[in-house]
């Protein structure tokens, strides 16, 4: 148990699969309390059986009443919140911008963004009041370089950038600090779909779906190699960790480098 996160209460969105999954293990491994949530109640009865320091809730951050019965069950079930790991997201439509349809927009920025809002209204009385609290808010290396036919997803993460700054500067004062954490292309559901069409597939299929992800990746990498979920669980740690006590207002971009094959100047002939 790490003596620089055991013991902190922490509540994580979108905590039933892939990254938020990796995020729950992550800390409870670390010695934490966790109180997650997520919008497929199959999920959330699985990642609750497996440790009695996890507790969950049914619930859709881009709904407001949600949010805000979220973090009541959160504050009941946990004393208190000493870290929020803003999670849920959603991939959006891929379309051109004039083909993406009013609601896809609405629901991607609504989910995406507004969601982030939602949790951290209703979180930061509680952290004012203790003096104390870390906030880590998921966004994407795409907020940097752009992804075509992607423009509901990339500007609401944009949005949470934006988002996080004010809220490190806002409520430093108060003992509260906010980063970012921007993964690259991570291994996991989401890129064939989301976890919707994941269910559906069967296992044998879905580690072949993988292992071609990880390939197509690690090309576009100069590690060699894809993220995986586990990688961005790791920052996530260490961000809401002592270690990282005066870290406020970054953006953490976690790639193995991928971004830099997009900013780099082509090379002279």
């Amino acid at each position: 148990m790490s003596t620089l996160i055991g013991g902190k209460r922490v509540l994580v969105t979108a905590g039933g699969s892939g990254i938020g999954r990796a995020i729950v293990d992550r800390f409870i491994a670390a010695g934490a309390h966790v109180h997650t949530c997520d919008v497929q109640k199959d999920f959330l009865k699985e990642v609750v059986s497996t440790n009695e320091r996890v507790t969950a809730s049914l619930a859709d951050v881009g709904v407001p009443g949600e949010v805000e019965t979220l973090v009541a069950d959160a504050v009941d079930a946990m004393g208190g919140v000493d870290v929020l790991i803003n999670n849920a997201g959603i991939g959006g439509p891929t379309a051109a911008l004039e083909d993406i349809s009013y609601a896809d927009w609405d629901r991607t920025i609504g989910v995406n963004l507004n969601g982030m809002f939602y949790c951290i209204k209703n979180v930061a009385p509680h952290m004012k009041a203790q003096g104390s609290g870390c906030i880590v808010n998921i966004s994407t290396a795409s907020a940097k370089v752009s992804l075509p036919q992607r423009s509901p997803y990339v500007a609401s993460k944009v949005g949470v950038l934006g988002l996080t700054h004010t809220v490190a500067r806002e409520y430093g004062p108060f003992g509260i600090r906010c980063n970012t954490i921007s993964p690259g292309a991570i291994a996991t559901p989401i890129f064939w779909g989301g976890s919707a069409r994941a269910n559906t597939l069967t296992d044998d299929h879905n580690a072949a779906l993988m292992r071609k992800l990880q390939a197509n990746l690690a090309r576009a990498t100069p590690m060699g190699k894809s993220g995986l979920a586990e990688d961005i669980a790791n920052a996530a740690l260490y961000l809401a960790s002592d270690d990282g006590r005066f870290v406020n207002s970054h953006d953490l971009v976690v790639d193995g480098g991928r971004t830099s094959l997009f900013i780099d100047p082509p090379a002279a002939d």
